[in-house]
């Protein structure tokens, strides 16, 4: 027999990090718009645009999309979040292209009575390589009205370091594929002219 005890206060955990892609800026933020569908990160099966507009004033983008995942999650925390399912989330982004620079807000909408996740990514031209591009992460993480939260946290926070990898690796994918495209275009391109 088990007896959980519930902790009442709130406790918050922040994750953070730095990525440097050694591709411009252009091509990163492109890849970013069309990470998904993506063998390196197969967790997110859905995105849903809701809304996109265009400030006539500043030509900054702004994005409302959804996103949809699976979360397979160990079975004894699954019993007590009330099983794995598909998870969704809200996802605004802002891009500001005189700027170069795009940032996006996540937080999730599903089990948020339990688990809140606040994320937000800023892609950025590198300060001292205008040729790379610079990924600054952070995520706040809360965790209440649940039995072993400590433990909770500590699971999510590893889920999101290790996401945060695969869309790395999404987002290169996604690039090698639109230049091997290039690629093959210009070659397309170059044949016909000299055939002609």
């Amino acid at each position: 027999f088990y007896c959980f005890a519930f902790r009442k206060e709130v406790k918050m955990k922040i994750w953070s990090s730095e990525h440097i892609f050694n591709h411009s800026w252009e091509s990163v933020v492109k890849a970013a718009l069309k990470k998904y569908p993506n063998p390196q990160n197969p967790s997110v099966i859905g995105v849903d645009v809701v809304e996109r507009c265009v400030d006539p004033a500043t030509r900054v983008i702004r994005s409302h999309r959804l996103l949809a995942s699976t979360w397979n999650i160990p079975g004894c925390i699954a019993s007590v979040l009330g099983g794995n399912r598909v998870c969704y989330a809200s996802e605004h982004s802002r891009l500001d292209v005189q700027r170069r620079e795009m940032s996006m807000r996540t937080r999730n909408l599903t089990l948020n009575n339990v688990i809140q996740i606040e994320e937000e990514l800023t892609y950025s031209v590198h300060p001292e390589c205008p040729e790379r591009t610079l990924l600054r992460q952070e995520a706040q993480i809360t965790v209440k009205n649940v039995p072993l939260i400590a433990y909770i946290e500590t699971l999510i926070f590893n889920t999101i370091n290790s996401n945060a990898q695969k869309s790395r690796l999404a987002i290169e994918y996604i690039i090698h594929k639109m230049n091997d495209l290039g690629d093959q275009v210009s070659a397309n391109l170059t044949k016909n002219a000299s055939s002609s």
